[in-house]
């Protein structure tokens, strides 16, 4: 019996993993889904188009970057539903207009036309009630300090070179935005407190948390 089944998580559950850079996404969403015998969903870093010119050059990018964002996670958000669900999703597309884009428009790396496009285009895509939203949201939270020595020590180029200032500012913008945050049931999670590098057997301890928020959320429906 695997923990889905021992926990009673129904089998065509999706979970997304929401959280700054750097604070544990991509590990999460594969120990869990491997606990829970479900299907992956990861962010195509690799293949994006937009992403290293991104960062060299946050105002004549960002727009281009947060609507190849949009357009990707759609899809993908879409063919995990028609599939039948039994997901583990890397990054909600919550995040790209919460955080990212009015981000870079308030920083002015955004015009007020393109951000303007770029939100009306988030709400006819997803804020309407056919979006299939996720059954449950983990948000990963940390200490500041413990994410920047995460992001350094996994080496990548374009973030390695982006400043320290900047991982700030989105550290505290995923503050404000978890907390007013109510497209679907939320558990946050501290690494601190559940690091799967140090202790993989704590992944019983999360799908435990899982199980707590799925079920009480299916039994206030049933009221």
């Amino acid at each position: 019996m695997n923990l889905r089944e021992k926990y009673g998580i129904p089998s065509q559950a999706i979970i997304t993993i929401a959280g700054t850079v750097g604070v544990g996404k991509s590990t999460l969403t594969e120990k869990l889904a491997k606990a829970l015998n479900f299907r992956t969903s990861f962010e195509k870093v690799d293949t994006n188009p937009y992403l290293s010119k991104f960062y060299e050059d946050f105002k004549k990018w960002s727009f281009h970057l947060q609507i190849y964002f949009l357009a990707e996670r759609f899809k993908e958000q879409k063919r995990m539903f028609e599939y039948g669900g039994g997901f583990v999703q890397d990054r909600s597309i919550y995040e790209d207009t919460g955080i990212f884009a009015k981000m870079h428009y308030e920083k002015g790396n955004m015009s007020a036309v393109d951000y303007q496009t770029y939100t009306q285009l988030f709400e006819a895509m997803v804020m309407t009630p056919f979006f299939p939203h996720p059954d449950l949201l983990i948000y990963l939270e940390g200490p500041f300090e413990k994410i920047v020595e995460r992001i350094r020590l996994r080496g990548r180029p374009m973030e390695k070179n982006t400043p320290v200032e900047y991982w700030r500012e989105m550290y505290d913008r995923y503050k404000e935005w978890i907390d007013g945050f109510n497209a679907c049931p939320v558990l946050r999670l501290n690494i601190l407190e559940y690091d799967l590098f140090e202790n993989e057997a704590s992944i019983e301890e999360i799908v435990k948390k899982i199980a707590y928020v799925l079920n009480g959320t299916k039994n206030s429906l049933r009221k």
